[in-house]
């Protein structure tokens, strides 16, 4: 086995990574672009099928594993690397450089792991790398989000642990292939199957199971929040296709994901925030595609995958850089910003207008192929869900985040454009949405089964544009009319409400009513106690009854009563 077999993909930028801090200072930042570009070098000279196996401790293990699934998101993983490197030119700092490899490279090699027990390890890896970039935000909400982040990161990993072994114990395998059955159904999987369904599930930010994301990534740096926003999520999807296709209640979770963020990002006033919500939707089509499991809707999950995460990647990117020179991203403290920063308004419009599935743009090319897989599938309530959340997503993404950072109300900020790196980063993915866009099948051709769909037929196109229109006109109603919520300086109240206010209010509630009730009770206990003291003193102290010497007549009467009251008893049953 040569070099290029036995070093697994992603490994270039975990060992790179290490060594950034011995690197002169003007260079340090380049890594995060020479080491993804000999990475993705590497995975290029893996071939197709490639399988590495190893024994250890007598257990089989397969590092990598080069197949169609791995490579589209081993593709899209890297190319997002090299661009986020090259945004990131002008960050020195050692934290954020070693953190932001090691934490690709881990994502990159749990995505071509072909056992359960080197995913686990990659897994962890991205937990324990990725709150590094949280931290670097050197806040205090940045060190407190940064812990809760950890601690459901690792929780993710210490349930999947568990469900491999006992899954394990059950199978006796450990190969990270279809993990549920041919029904599809999770009430027939054994309980290991259920726990790594629920890890799964915490990485991919379930209805629920997603605060994190909102929590974490708005709190980091303007570059980390671009390596947040791509991998971790994207590597939950990643896992779900590879070990729980078919899987009927993703369907149902998937589309509950589409609907339920939209609520939350129009009245969200922090534009980063904004897009948080937006990828917990964006996340939704994917598991839904999952769930329903044909070779046509995971081909979708995984283009949709690899589309989103450069055209959410650019819109993370445009909000970096309104953040980098205005120090804010609140909507309610911006406006105006094209004036001065034009190109950035530009290509953060390209974005909206791709995640918005604008014909001509990824979002067009790759969202079809799920809503269509739906509708073949006769999921009608689903289908409605599903367009209700495309109309949501061009609402709060597609007119909201470039509307109130560049235009509505002039904020009075004359700023500099964006550093040139950042615009040239941003470009790049620009030109990726529209070249996908208008040449789909060079996407197509790389995805796992081969297929033949034609996006731009007159009925897929009739229906976006009048999806487009009527949303267009319902936020400019609602905004001529008053009705649309303003940009206010607010905290949305989401579920993680209830452990970070509604639990430890419950607990200091139960405390201080237990000081109460103990208060209450302590003067009449001790009353008691003494009492019951001073009965056992006076039956067995030195002068009690018990403790006085009785006769042998005594005794002997005493048994003979006890006997006779003994034998009435038995008489009488």
């Amino acid at each position: 086995m040569g070099l290029i077999e036995l070093l697994p993909p992603g490994a270039i930028l975990i060992i790179g990574g290490l060594l950034v801090p011995l690197l002169p200072g003007r260079l340090k930042p380049w890594a995060g672009v020479v080491l993804p570009v000999l990475g993705f070098m590497h995975l290029l000279a893996l071939e197709k099928g490639f399988v590495q196996n190893l024994v250890v401790f007598g257990y089989e293990l397969t590092p990598v594993r080069v197949d169609g699934l791995s490579l589209v998101f081993g593709y899209v993983f890297f190319i997002a690397a090299i661009l986020g490197g090259i945004y990131g030119l002008g960050v020195r700092d050692n934290v954020q450089l070693v953190a932001a490899l090691t934490y690709v490279g881990s994502a990159i090699g749990g995505v071509f792991a072909g056992d359960l027990i080197t995913l686990f390890i990659y897994w962890e890896l991205t937990a324990i790398t990725s709150v590094f970039l949280v931290w670097a935000g050197r806040t205090k909400r940045a060190a407190k989000a940064g812990m809760r982040y950890l601690i459901i990161q690792v929780g993710s990993g210490v349930i999947l642990l568990a469900g491999v072994i006992l899954h394990f114990v059950d199978t006796g395998s450990l190969d990270f292939d279809k993990l549920i059955g041919a029904d599809g159904l999770l009430g027939s999987a054994s309980i290991g199957v259920l726990l790594i369904f629920v890890a799964f599930g915490i990485k991919c930010a379930f209805p629920l199971l997603h605060n994190w994301l909102q929590d974490a990534y708005p709190e980091s740096t303007a570059t980390g929040t671009i390596y947040l926003s791509i991998f971790t999520t994207k590597m939950a999807v990643y896992a779900l296709a590879r070990g729980y296709p078919g899987t009927g209640v993703l369907i149902i979770i998937g589309a509950v994901m589409t609907a339920f963020p939209i609520f939350f990002a129009v009245i969200e006033n922090d534009l980063r925030r904004v897009l948080t919500y937006s990828l917990n939707n964006q996340l939704g089509f994917m598991v839904v595609g999952i769930g329903i499991g044909t070779e046509l809707a995971l081909n979708g999950t995984a283009a949709y995958a690899f589309a989103n995460i450069i055209f959410e990647g650019l819109l993370f990117m445009a909000m970096g850089a309104v953040l980098l020179r205005t120090g804010t991203c609140l909507g309610s403290e911006l406006g105006g910003l094209y004036k001065t920063m034009p190109w950035t308004a530009a290509l953060c419009i390209v974005g909206a207008a791709s995640i918005s599935a604008f014909p001509f743009l990824s979002g067009f090319v790759t969202k079809p192929l799920i809503l269509d897989e739906t509708a073949a599938g006769h999921h009608v309530i689903i289908y409605l869900m599903l367009l209700f959340a495309s109309a949501g997503v061009f609402h709060h993404s597609g007119i909201k985040i470039p509307y109130f950072a560049f235009f509505a109300h002039d904020s009075g900020k004359r700023v500099k454009e964006a550093p040139a790196n950042m615009l040239f980063a941003m470009a790049v993915m620009a030109v990726m949405c529209i070249g996908i866009g208008i040449f789909p099948e060079v996407l197509y051709r790389v995805l796992p089964y081969q297929m033949d769909y034609h996006p731009y037929t007159t009925t897929h196109v009739i229906t976006q544009y009048q999806l487009l229109l009527f949303s267009a006109l319902a936020f400019v109603f609602l905004q001529k009319t008053g009705l649309y919520p303003p940009e206010l300086r607010s905290t949305n109240i989401d579920t993680d409400w209830i452990y970070r206010k509604a639990l430890p209010a419950v607990v200091r509630a139960s405390v201080g009513i237990g000081h109460t009730v103990v208060d209450a009770i302590r003067v009449p206990v001790r009353a008691l106690l003494q009492g019951i003291s001073g009965l056992v003193y006076r039956l067995h102290g030195p002068e009690g009854v018990f403790a006085r010497t009785w006769t042998t007549g005594s005794i002997a009467f005493w048994a003979v009563v006890v006997l006779c009251g003994y034998l009435l008893y038995f008489l009488g049953r």
